[in-house]
């Protein structure tokens, strides 16, 4: 039996949807949400095999809600909109599932051939959902946390315990008590997503966590070398020099 969460702020959408799913043999719909926050502790509380969730909702959208769950349990997802062409043609190109609204009952058994498919082999669409994260735009992320994809699992880490941060073409590393995880997402989208009161760049190609800092001491070249207090060195270039020292 396929545990299913109907998430839709519309509350007869969730009713047609319900009913189409109840001709559905092994379909047990366990709980349903109105919204994005609602849906987020529903899927946590409930750990469901597949979610029907719809992408345009106020406040947290069916995007923000994958983010917030993918860290602790990302089940299968079946996508619903009313008309975002655009975000259609992003999940046809990660071969994600959707449904137009209203969707009809062979629409719907073809996305559900897709998710028995998925549940089958145990991969429920976590590279695909993961392709769609890396390729869209950052959403409001949890305060104070970035969501990190490591080796097939999704991270929440702290601000506070990111040491230093550093460019590396279309994607950053980001350097957290002695481990490195590779993030796509460039440092100036990155920079502007962070606290400025916490992150400031000393170099074109580096952020480093300003609480990290243990020294920092001039060359003879007219630069700085700024040492973190795990002991590890950075170059700050002088231009960059007012906004650490003032």
């Amino acid at each position: 039996m396929i545990a299913t969460v109907l998430v839709d702020d519309e509350p007869l959408a969730r009713a047609g949807l319900r009913e189409l799913l109840s001709g559905v043999a092994d379909v047990q719909i366990v709980g349903e949400a109105g919204d994005g926050d609602a849906a987020v502790e529903l899927i946590a509380g409930l750990r469901p095999d597949l979610v029907f969730l719809d992408i345009q909702m106020p406040g947290r959208s069916g995007l923000d809600v994958v983010r917030s769950v993918s860290a602790r349990h990302l089940p299968a997802i079946v996508f619903v909109t009313a008309h975002d062409r655009f975000a259609l043609e992003a999940f046809e190109v990660d071969a994600l599932d959707y449904l137009l609204k209203p969707p009809s009952a062979e629409r719907l058994e073809a996305a559900l051939d897709r998710v028995r498919r998925e549940l089958a082999a145990g991969r429920p669409q976590a590279d695909t959902i993961a392709g769609l994260l890396d390729r869209t735009e950052p959403g409001p992320r949890a305060a104070g946390r970035l969501v990190i994809r490591d080796r097939g699992r999704y991270l929440l880490l702290p601000d506070e315990e990111i040491d230093w941060i550093g460019a590396s073409g279309n994607y950053v590393e980001l350097h957290a008590g002695g481990t490195m995880y590779l993030h796509r997402e460039t440092l100036a989208a990155l920079e502007a997503r962070l606290d400025p009161g916490r992150f400031r760049r000393i170099h074109r190609s580096t952020l480093v966590n300003l609480d990290r800092i243990r020294s920092i001491t001039p060359d003879p070249a007219g630069d700085f070398h700024v040492t973190l207090v795990d002991g590890a060195v950075l170059r700050m270039s002088r231009r960059f020099r007012e906004r650490v020292l003032g």
